[in-house]
């Protein structure tokens, strides 16, 4: 099998560095006891405009979540038989860094990642302007670089704000937000060991997650999956309360993406 020359491998074998710190070095999770069941999510950064060769581009913080977006055309289709001479194409990669989960991963896109981009595709294709760019297409690309749980939610978010960035015309700006349920609790926007922690041997009764992608301005859900097992209002529950943590990240995409306009074209003097 070739290989790769120009790449620079890690090691087979690798440790943590946390395994070297001292116990009472360790560094505190990104969980928000005391908080947690008010609805409230994790303090959100957001960047736009980072990756200069990228038509748009964006970079989100959510806790120790960390995603990186780029969007590229729109440009000719590469394949003349999927291109349509009313409407354009929307393509989707979805990728987790090798080295965002506590397990290294490799490089070549796995079944994970093929539904994430999946789902990534259908989240946002209700909210581009697609008509507008008849036999083209316009890729997104998504690169977790670290995963501490809400990476779906968290990516749909992202990709919106690069494809603003990138000045694609758009609908509506696409949010996204994800709901651990745990009986009659919740937790809005979950941490990695929140997401996974106390579930790794399936579901119970009325447990399961669900993530919903949100049109906040036309009020529309663009996404919607759900996991496990809840019942018919308690499902219906968590899609509002989704949607409420959609609309409060809402203020953060809109300073980012002003900051940006500003950066890119500043007021002329008086």
């Amino acid at each position: 099998m070739p290989v790769d020359t120009k790449r620079i491998r890690g090691p087979e074998e690798s440790q943590s560095p946390l395994l070297f710190l001292s116990p009472g070095k360790v560094p505190k999770a990104s969980s928000r006891q005391g908080v947690r069941g008010n609805g409230d999510v994790r303090p959100v950064f957001a960047r736009c405009g980072l990756i200069s060769q990228a038509k748009g581009s964006a970079y989100l913080e959510a806790g120790n979540t960390k995603i990186i977006c780029s969007v590229y055309g729109p440009r000719e289709a590469e394949r003349k038989d999927e291109s349509d001479m009313k409407t354009g194409r929307l393509v989707c990669d979805f990728r987790l860094a090798p080295f965002s989960c506590m397990k290294r991963g490799a490089w070549i896109q796995g079944s994970e990642e093929r539904d994430l981009s999946q789902t990534l595709l259908e989240s946002l294709q209700p909210g581009v302007c697609l008509h507008r760019y008849p036999r083209s297409q316009i890729e997104v690309n998504v690169m977790v670089l670290e995963n501490d749980g809400s990476i779906l939610a968290h990516a749909v978010t992202c990709a919106s704000m690069a494809l603003a960035d990138g000045g694609i015309e758009m609908f509506d700006v696409v949010l996204g937000c994800t709901l651990r349920q745990n009986g009659s609790t919740c937790l809005i926007d979950p941490s990695f060991s929140e997401e996974y922690g106390s579930w790794q041997e399936g579901y119970g009764e009325d447990q399961g997650c669900v993530t919903v992608a949100l049109l906040p301005n036309l009020n529309q859900v663009s996404g919607l999956t759900a996991d496990g097992e809840m019942r018919e209002d308690i499902l219906a529950d968590a899609v509002r309360s989704c949607m409420d943590g959609c609309h409060k990240l809402y203020p953060v995409l809109q300073q980012a993406l002003t900051r940006a306009v500003k950066k890119k074209a500043p007021p002329p003097e008086k």
